[in-house]
């Protein structure tokens, strides 16, 4: 059986001649035999591909040419299925959809903890606030042990819920988390702007921190955009799967709900498609 790759990775960098580079990555991208998406934006880029090393070694040689790319380093797992059904090269205004101006991760990023520093302050119980900033059905799968929900249903949301949060977080350590940390990127500076004093963002995320520490202080699995749906804290694929109706992501246990209907319904579904999540969910990070 051939062993597959599936590499992650974003980096903000001014990007331009978008459509030059789109066709390009496109093209080697197809000859290749590769399967995912690139994501190309003025501010960067955020890819999510998947083959055997022969195939991602080319494209990856293609990337780094591209300015302000020569260092990527993607996050690797390894699998036995290709987890994408088809190749897409996009051009976006944004590699992650935000929607607040002013916000320039490239040149203002807020601060960075790693993960096995982030276990530390953990393991000795410093005073900190975990914020995590994905999406309440991501959340539901796994998260930090006491992390906040900010309870949004799109990362667009993310803005209001930060100025609904409790005034004194403003002034105390908190750190951020997302699934690889991209989503942090620009809600670190965000919160910045708004006055939070001491922001750190998980450097590499959820699924960083599982590769380099484990799932010390983690509660769960973590929602993955690909049809592995979730990863436990060995970056191993569960059994959860997406509802055929809603995609909404289901745990084992939903699979035994008496409103679950195989192709048909799930707990979040049966009543009506729930808020935030549908078919026209985009990869995120």
């Amino acid at each position: 059986m051939t062993a597959i790759t599936n590499l992650s990775c974003y980096q903000f960098t001014p990007l331009d001649r978008l459509e030059e580079w789109k066709g390009l990555l496109k093209s080697k991208c197809l000859e290749l035999g590769l399967k995912g998406t690139i994501l190309l934006a003025p501010e960067g880029i955020n890819f999510f591909l998947s083959g055997t090393q022969t195939q991602l070694d080319p494209i990856l040689a293609l990337i780094r040419t591209m300015p302000g790319l020569s260092g990527i380093r993607p996050k690797e797992s390894s699998g036995s299925q290709q987890p994408f059904q088809r190749m897409l090269v996009k051009i976006k205004k944004e590699i992650v959809s935000f929607g607040v101006e002013g916000v320039d991760p490239a040149r203002h990023p807020a601060p960075k903890i790693s993960p096995k520093e982030l276990k530390q302050w953990l393991d000795e119980k410093r005073p900190l606030t975990l914020l995590d900033v994905r999406n309440s059905y991501e959340i539901r799968m796994g998260t930090f042990q006491g992390a906040v929900d900010p309870q949004i249903h799109n990362f667009r949301d993310f803005p209001k819920a930060v100025r609904k949060l409790d005034p004194s977080l403003r002034s105390q350590p908190v750190v951020m988390f997302c699934t690889g940390g991209i989503r942090c990127e620009k809600a670190g500076p965000f919160m910045e702007k708004e006055g939070f004093e001491n922001i750190w963002q998980l450097d590499g995320g959820i699924l960083k921190y599982f590769e380099e520490v484990g799932g010390a202080h983690y509660q769960g699995e973590c929602f993955v955009f690909d049809e592995r749906v979730g990863v436990d804290s060995q970056l191993r694929e569960t059994d959860s799967v997406l509802c055929y109706n809603c995609q909404m992501p289901l745990l084992g246990s939903d699979l035994t709900h008496p409103h679950y209907v195989y192709e048909k319904s799930c707990p979040h579904c049966f009543h009506g498609k729930p808020k935030g999540r549908g078919n026209t969910a985009e990869q995120a990070g």
